[in-house]
């Protein structure tokens, strides 16, 4: 999800997946991909639109909570409801959200449309491809925030949560092909658990809502940002399953 704020993979995926067949089961039988459940924006317009913080944080709200009248969205956001209420026609405007049944004015429901928003890669039109590109950097800065403040809370967390969280990186040679390839691999794996933010009773009772980033960049000449990784480079402080040195 864009949580890229909620955002699904933006590589193609297969049709179908693998489910879990119950609380903490492995996966076991087919069924329709989580990510399909996808909106497209392409209109520079949209893609400007959704490039802010509140904005996103409303989408990813209504696709983890369900349905949100402008006054809970204010109360969970912390914005005021006359922002959320113009956010949220904003994002109708553009199919991100729309409004559900019940209610009047402000105390009318919207919900989101889909569960997973993408946007192109590549852009032979310049207005596309600038659009995409700042929503991009926008989306990274709202990544950083959200990691920020789960650093922040860490120290709260019981130790297995604390040894299970992922906070690492590598860096690695790859074709485009292959990093596409490892890339729908790892859209493979996570289908079964996507799965669960529609089906509650698929959750373990000891599950939490986790956040789990994506990205893959490849490395450009500059300061800092040398084709040769640093000796600190692929490792993270600490020790236990924390210290994979293969996320960021």
């Amino acid at each position: 999800m864009v949580e890229k704020s909620q955002q699904a993979p933006q590589q193609a995926v297969d049709s179908e997946s693998v489910q879990a067949a119950g609380p903490g089961e492995p996966p076991s039988q087919p069924h329709p991909n989580p990510f399909a459940d996808r909106t497209h924006l392409s209109d520079p317009r949209a893609l400007r639109a959704y490039a802010h913080p509140t904005r996103m944080e409303l989408v990813g709200l209504l696709r983890r909570e369900g349905p949100l009248t402008a006054t809970r969205a204010a109360e969970l956001t912390g914005e005021s409801v006359a922002s959320c209420s113009y956010h949220l026609r904003m994002l109708a405007k553009y199919d991100l959200v729309e409004q559900a049944e019940g209610g009047r004015g402000r105390e009318k429901p919207w919900r989101a449309t889909t569960q997973f928003t993408d946007w192109p890669e590549y852009s032979e039109d310049p207005d596309v491809a600038d659009a995409s590109a700042a929503l991009n950097i926008a989306l990274a800065e709202n990544y950083f925030a959200k990691m920020t403040h789960a650093l922040e809370q860490r120290a709260a967390l019981p130790r297995v949560w604390q040894q299970a969280e992922q906070y690492g990186d590598v860096s690695v040679y790859l074709t485009a092909d292959e990093l596409t390839e490892l890339g729908d691999r790892i859209t493979e794996l996570l289908g079964p658990y996507a799965a669960r933010l529609q089906d509650p009773e698929s959750r373990p009772a000891d599950a939490r809502l986790v956040s789990f980033l994506r990205v893959a960049f490849v490395r450009h000449a500059g300061a800092g940002s040398g084709s040769n990784p640093s000796p600190a480079e692929g490792t993270t402080p600490g020790d236990g399953p924390s210290a994979k040195g293969v996320e960021s």
